[in-house]
């Protein structure tokens, strides 16, 4: 449910209405533009329809929302979102280039790689230090060992970092070094993790779950909302089919399927949907002709010899020429490219 105030409501009548929503123990999360206050309810509406909140001085209106997922609907917050981080600015035309290994496997290999795809055109830099493996006996990851690299690459390189978290244990320590947190699609419903990273401050990006509709991943990013965090990415990646020829199907109708009913920015992985680098460049001038608000790519310098998914990598020159083809569609569509020249280290 959402409540409406009226243009320029005073701090007491504001005070009263957040007052009495959380005595009928709902939960308020208000959102203040400049013309307008909107106070989105969390909680059973049916309980609320029973109290008359429109009689609250200063209140306009009370407007159900239908949809299940409310913080990131449209109703509840009616533009694009756009957040900045660091300085690059991602959603409503501002492009994230999110790009890098895998997995960080020693500080020469990832500072080789930060160098490159920041001189290509890439304004963040990801790299896994914890890894989700099918198998136990894959390599897991180098741990905090392996953050430890990653922000003094993002330092080093004046680059974003965005690194993923895998268990509510894990949270402080990623808060600590990464400037994003990613939730992977293995854990897109895990719901304590969710809570966990809804109580920080840091961005979120959210990858869609690998059989996930995209009534699931709206509400894996409520989650994340609910609890105060919110600056929510949205990441489509690839869903399981029967298709056998690529390591995922790529659902780019999801983009403008999400953008029509929230206002959380969503960028695309065309890495992980497809799992192969002949396919790599395509699918993201393709993404963001649909409308995504960036896209993620791994790279690696010698994919032969990565830990971790290295034949779905792009080498740094193959990275180049899809940033300075993404750059001419980008000028084109009116998008912008923040360069991470620009970020505050």
């Amino acid at each position: 449910m959402i409540i409406v105030l009226k243009p320029n409501p005073t701090a007491e009548q504001l005070a009263h209405v957040l007052e009495r929503i959380e005595e009928l123990g709902f939960t308020p999360h208000l959102s203040q533009g400049v013309s307008r206050t909107i106070i989105g309810v969390i909680g059973d509406e049916e309980k609320l329809q029973a109290e008359p909140l429109q009689a609250i001085e200063g209140v306009e209106a009370v407007l159900p929302i239908l949809k299940p997922f409310k913080l990131a609907s449209r109703e509840f917050h009616a533009a694009p979102s756009v957040f900045d981080v660091k300085g690059i600015r991602i959603g409503s035309g501002h492009l994230a280039m999110i790009a890098g290994p895998c997995a960080i496997e020693g500080e020469e290999r990832l500072f080789e790689i930060a160098e490159a795809v920041r001189d290509a055109g890439a304004n963040i830099l990801r790299g896994g230090a914890f890894k989700p493996r099918t198998s136990p006996y894959s390599f897991q990851g180098m741990g905090e060992e392996g953050l430890k690299i990653l922000k003094a690459a993002g330092e080093r390189f004046g680059m974003v970092t965005v690194t993923e978290v895998m268990d509510p244990r894990q949270v402080d320590l990623v808060d600590r070094y990464a400037d994003m947190v990613q939730i992977g699609a293995r854990n897109m419903q895990n719901f304590e993790l969710l809570k966990e990273v809804g109580r920080t401050r840091k961005p979120v990006l959210l990858k869609r779950g690998m059989s996930a509709t995209v009534k699931d991943l709206l509400m894996a990013a409520e989650y994340v909302l609910s609890q105060g965090n919110t600056q929510v990415v949205l990441c489509e990646r690839g869903v399981r089919t029967f298709e056998d020829s690529t390591r995922n199907m790529l659902d780019l109708s999801s983009v403008p399927n999400v953008q029509g009913q929230s206002h959380l920015p969503i960028i695309v992985d065309p890495s992980h949907a497809t799992g192969r680098p002949d396919l790599i460049p395509a699918m993201a001038r393709a993404a963001v002709a649909a409308g995504a608000d960036g896209v993620h790519v791994e790279v690696h310098n010698c994919p032969e010899k990565a830990l971790s998914d290295g034949p779905q990598a792009l080498l740094p020159r193959q990275f180049a020429a899809l940033m300075e083809d993404l750059r001419h569609l980008a000028a084109v569509l009116g998008r912008t490219i923040d360069s991470s020249a620009e970020v505050a280290v």
